[in-house]
């Protein structure tokens, strides 16, 4: 079947779980141009897992041709679901992926897209090939697009939050970015530094340490939430310090 038709299959699918006080009100919320079915998260899982298990014929080629054809249309559960099976299918992808996952994302336009796609599809492919993908992180942390900053470490998220992963690699990427004022910048170091104080506190404890003087209010807050009660008050402490003195 092609990739038209197989659009067109999904959006039935989709239209039939969706709800439109909530395609309203999903509108609203991301400030978004696009059209809004109004599916759920779970229901469009699950959509997405039944579909793939009803086209078995679907193979890496076939898969990535029916996500680009889905993001040709301008509603965002179509987009949404076409991440939803990349990520059931992140098995079947390679390194060279993060090409097409690239193009999404400067596609994107909401963290609602972005998040999902560095957390659920592009953080497996840099598991699974840190060196190759380290080259592409660091290019991605010097694109002008911020959403694109934001991917290169997000990425990272889910083997720094497990305990693994390259933090001296997120680190130099966070440093180049922690005086930005763009707040999904800021807002995504915290996030990173705030779940890795969970299980290696001395780490976010010394990268907001060292960037005191430059890291943004929302950072701080974020990244030393979790850390020791001590070591959190001595930051905020330092940091309104350098604030007075302006």
């Amino acid at each position: 079947m092609s990739a038209p038709h197989l659009v067109e299959e999904l959006e039935r699918k989709l239209r039939g779980v969706g709800d439109s006080e909530r395609a309203v009100g999903a509108k609203a919320y991301l400030k978004s141009d696009l059209e809004f079915i109004g599916v759920a998260a779970k229901p469009l899982r699950a959509v997405a897992r039944a579909f793939l298990a009803d086209h078995p014929e679907i193979d890496h080629d076939a898969l990535l041709a029916l996500v680009r054809a889905l993001w040709l249309r301008p509603v965002h559960d179509l987009k949404a679901v076409a991440v939803a099976l990349l990520e059931r299918r992140t098995g079947d992808l390679v390194i060279g992926d993060l090409d097409l996952v690239e193009d999404l994302l400067r596609r994107s336009h909401t963290w609602a897209l972005v998040d999902w796609l560095c957390t659920k599809v592009a953080a497996p492919l840099v598991e699974r090939e840190p060196e190759t993908a380290a080259a592409v992180l660091d290019r991605w942390s010097r694109e002008e697009d911020f959403w694109v900053r934001r991917a290169s470490m997000l990425a990272q998220l889910p083997a720094l939050r497990a305990g693994g992963g390259d933090f001296e690699l997120f680190a130099s990427f966070a440093s180049r970015m922690v005086g930005e004022k763009e707040f999904f910048i800021r807002k995504a170091i915290g996030w990173v530094l705030r779940d890795v104080s969970k299980k290696r506190p001395d780490l976010a404890f010394a990268f907001l340490s060292n960037h005191i003087h430059e890291v943004s209010g929302l950072t701080l807050r974020e990244g030393s939430k979790y850390l020791p009660a001590e070591q959190r008050e001595g930051l905020r402490e330092r940091h309104r310090q350098r604030k007075s003195r302006r």
